[in-house]
């Protein structure tokens, strides 16, 4: 018995791949007599003619891996392409570290350790990109004796 047309009309009919199509073969004789798209669309219907679901790919190899990249594993610079800026980007690191030397420097000036016009003096040079870190910002404050020497 060929049943590659019911196969094709079902398949037509249900959208879906011939290969995923099935028959319940106790009502083989059923199925072999519909030769229309409304016998098969019946038949469907009765649940004689069936899609199979279709097979994605698991993902739970993937869910470790991720679990594992979240504690830190496989992060190394073996596992790394491109530059630096292609992985944390150059304004949001320019954003962190300007957010945290202005915030430092108005610690500074409103708990009376430099008055308002160092403060302005550093904070322009803050904005002109003179201090890589708050790090920078304290050892050029040293260098310039600009903190008192209770401070320090």
């Amino acid at each position: 018995m060929d049943l590659s047309y019911q196969r094709r009309l079902a398949a037509e009919i249900l959208g879906v791949g011939e290969s995923r199509i099935k028959f319940d073969l106790s009502a083989i004789d059923r199925i072999e007599a519909a030769v229309t798209k409304d016998e098969i669309r019946r038949l469907i219907k009765d649940g004689v003619i069936y899609a199979i679901p279709e097979k994605s790919n698991s993902r739970g190899r993937w869910r470790e891996f991720h679990e594992e990249r979240k504690m830190g594993r496989h992060r190394g610079q073996g596992k790394r392409k491109g530059k630096i800026g292609a992985r944390i980007d150059p304004k949001r690191q320019w954003i962190n570290r300007i957010r945290k030397i202005r915030r430092f420097l108005k610690w500074l000036r409103d708990n009376g350790v430099i008055d308002k016009k160092t403060y302005r003096m550093l904070y322009r040079k803050a904005k002109g990109g003179a201090f890589d870190s708050l790090a920078s910002l304290k050892r050029f404050m040293k260098d310039h004796n600009i903190l008192p020497q209770d401070y320090r």
